[in-house]
C-alpha cells in the first residue's frame, strides 16, 4: 500500500523551515508520498489554546529564540532568528502554495520550501505579490497563472476547508506531520515519523 504523509504547516513557521529538507528526504527514502497542506493558523491558535509570538509570556519568547539557534546549528540550516520580514502574512503564500498544488503536488513542496527559505534566511517579503511572482519563476513555474489561481475562489475555499481539516484531526501546532492517522507534531518529532514509516 503505498505511504502518505498529510504535511501542515504554514509558510512562515521556522520549525517547518527547519524540517522542510528533512522531511523530503525522509519520505523519499521510504518511498512515500507527501501531501502538502498549508492552513491557516490565525485559526487554529485560537482554538487550541495557542498564542500568536506577540502575545506569548517573554521567558517563552527568549528560551523560542535560544531553540531556534540551538537547532539551526545541530542541523546545519543557514537561519536567521530575526528575519526581516516577520512577523509577515502567511495567507497570501499558502494560498500560492495551494495555485501550485492544482497542478502538482512537487510544484507545491518545492514552492513550499523556496517561500519558508525566503523568510528565514533570504531576507524577503513574502507577503508581497512582487516577491511571490520572483520565487514563483525561480522555482521554474509560471507566476502569472498561479497569481490568478491564488486570488480565485476555490483556492480560498481549499484554503478554508484544509483549516477546517486541520481543526477536525486535532492539529494544533506547525509543522504537523500525519502517517496513518498519527500525528507528528514539530519537526523535532521527524525521527518518530520516519520510524512510524520503517514498519
Amino acid at each position: 500500500m503505498p505511504k502518505s504523509i498529510d504535511y501542515y504547516f504554514t509558510p512562515v513557521s521556522p520549525y517547518s523551515y527547519l524540517g522542510h529538507e528533512r522531511l523530503i528526504e525522509i519520505a523519499a527514502r521510504h518511498g512515500a508520498t507527501i501531501v502538502v497542506k498549508p492552513v491557516d493558523f490565525g485559526r487554529i491558535f485560537p482554538a487550541s489554546g495557542g498564542l500568536p509570538l506577540k502575545q506569548r509570556a517573554p521567558q517563552r519568547q527568549a528560551y523560542r529564540l535560544i531553540e531556534l539557534a540551538r537547532w539551526s546549528k545541530h542541523l546545519a540550516r543557514p537561519f536567521n532568528v530575526y528575519p526581516k520580514f516577520f512577523p509577515v502574512a502567511a495567507d497570501p503564500g499558502a494560498k500560492w502554495i495551494l495555485a501550485a498544488k492544482a497542478g502538482d503536488e512537487a510544484d507545491a513542496l518545492r514552492l513550499a520550501g523556496a517561500l519558508l527559505r525566503a523568510v528565514w534566511f533570504e531576507e524577503r517579503d513574502i507577503s508581497s505579490e512582487i516577491t511571490l511572482a520572483a520565487i514563483a519563476s525561480e522555482q521554474g513555474l509560471d507566476a502569472d497563472a498561479l497569481a490568478a489561481g491564488a486570488a480565485s475562489p476555490a483556492v480560498s475555499s481549499r484554503y478554508d476547508a484544509l483549516t477546517q481539516e486541520a481543526l477536525d484531526r486535532q492539529i494544533f501546532g506547525a509543522p504537523t506531520y500525519v502517517y496513518c492517522d498519527e500525528l507528528f507534531w514539530g519537526q523535532d518529532r521527524l525521527d518518530f515519523l520516519d520510524r512510524a514509516l520503517a514498519k
